[in-house]
């Protein structure tokens, strides 16, 4: 069974919902049959390269001034101290994500695929990191288990800008408005950092459809 997952490296829902989907997987009767691929979005494509203050970004996106900023980056903190993640969003920097996406999809193709999504998470909420920097992420994506040359082929060509966009365009096709999406064998799908009870039945709901369908 496939699930995709629909997420950007710096969205903060989508890194609690990454720890609830493993814990709807962990408790999945065929877990050991289903297969994970993870797709990329991004919240801003037109994020400048260079790191900004995440507050400001915030309080410009959703029109509000530091102090609501500074409030909403602490509740969602207390959701993701619930499922053990500490955010730390006195250092995190919004930052453009194509190159870490391009580097996920290298991932992918040898099989790190999970390993440089948690990397990359991670770092961006627990350590300050900015994803948007080739140094930091040829770092990261070394620590991942991938090979320091295919990482520095990657970030210095084009390599995988084609794949990010196939599944960019995938999500508009799909009608995904927001991440994170996960969406069993094509079809069905839910939105947002859902409870791991609810994941466990789009997974169990996606079996049963697999199994009737096979007859």
């Amino acid at each position: 069974m496939l699930v995709e997952i629909w997420s950007d490296l710096i969205c903060p829902w989508c890194y609690i919902g990454k720890r609830n989907f493993e814990t709807a997987l962990a408790g999945f009767e065929h877990r050991d049959k289903v297969e994970v691929h993870w797709r990329s979005y991004e919240l801003d494509p037109s994020a400048q390269a260079g790191p900004i203050d995440l507050a400001s970004a915030l309080a410009a996106k959703y029109n509000t001034d530091r102090d609501g900023a500074v409030a909403m980056m602490s509740q969602v903190s207390s959701v993701a101290e619930s499922v053990g993640l500490r955010y730390r969003f006195d250092l995190a920097q919004r930052s453009n994500t194509f190159d870490a996406h391009r580097l996920a999809h290298l991932a992918a193709k040898v099989g790190h695929a999970d390993a440089i999504e948690e990397r990359f998470m991670a770092a961006y909420f627990t350590e300050g990191a900015d994803l948007s920097d080739h140094d930091t992420l040829a770092e990261l994506a070394t620590a991942a288990g991938l090979d320091p040359s295919e990482v520095s082929v990657v970030l210095s060509s084009e390599q995988f800008t084609a794949e990010v966009r196939a599944d960019e365009q995938q999500a508009r096709e799909l009608g995904i408005t927001g991440v994170p999406t996960f969406v069993v064998n094509g079809t069905r799908g839910v939105s947002g950092a859902q409870a791991p009870e609810r994941l466990l039945q789009l997974l169990e709901r996606g079996w049963d459809e697999s199994a009737n369908s096979t007859g």
